[in-house]
């Protein structure tokens, strides 16, 4: 692996009640974090190609890690996102680099199919720097039952050149969605879109 990671970290979130009911199934979102070196940590470079690999491998491994810790197989995952915390050696570019050009095709093949974008959000920050991985449905993106987020940092990073890299996965939209729109069982995912 390109990637040097100092440490990664599962969250799984299950929520079995809200707003006093109870949610059968409970619905559940996975997040797999990577700290990993910023090989380009306070110095401009014109060629990034190093980070949008690291992206690749990222992509195929963090998807796994939240699969797994879900205990789901690939095509049960109903929605995803990605997200990325440069710390302040780095520059905005680091975190698109990781995330845009290479690391969705390695994911998608994790979760099985995943016509629709990955939604994503970038941000620099410290140590302790949270950032709301933003969720949508893997297949069909304007299930707005999938619409969502899930909060995730460490405590001890990123370091400053340091990037923390997170993929979220779910099993499940939001609990008792009643917003409208296309629901799941009338998503054909085969455009993204719908």
């Amino acid at each position: 692996m390109r990637a040097k990671i100092r440490k990664t970290q599962v969250i799984v979130e299950t929520t079995h009640s809200d707003i006093g009911r109870s949610v059968d199934p409970a619905t559940r979102k996975a997040s797999a974090l990577a700290v990993i070196e910023n090989p380009f940590a306070g110095r401009y470079e014109e060629d990034l190609s190093e980070l949008m690999d690291i992206g690749a491998e990222l992509g195929g491994y963090l998807g796994k890690m939240c699969v797994d810790a879900l205990g789901i197989t690939p095509e049960q995952a109903e929605s995803y996102g990605k997200a990325a915390i440069v710390g302040e050696n780095g520059e905005w570019e680091h975190a698109a680099a990781i995330l845009h050009p290479k690391l969705g095709a390695p994911l998608r093949k994790e979760v099985e199919k995943g016509a629709a974008l990955v939604p994503s959000v970038k941000k620099l920050g410290g140590q302790g720097t949270r950032i709301d991985v933003p969720l949508g449905h893997k297949d069909a993106a304007y299930v707005r039952s999938h619409f969502d987020g899930m909060e995730v940092g460490m405590a001890d990073a990123p370091r400053a050149n340091e990037i923390l890299v997170a993929v979220s996965v779910t099993d499940s939209g939001r609990p008792f969605p009643r917003v409208g729109g296309l629901t799941t069982d009338e998503a054909i995912g085969e455009d993204g879109l719908r």
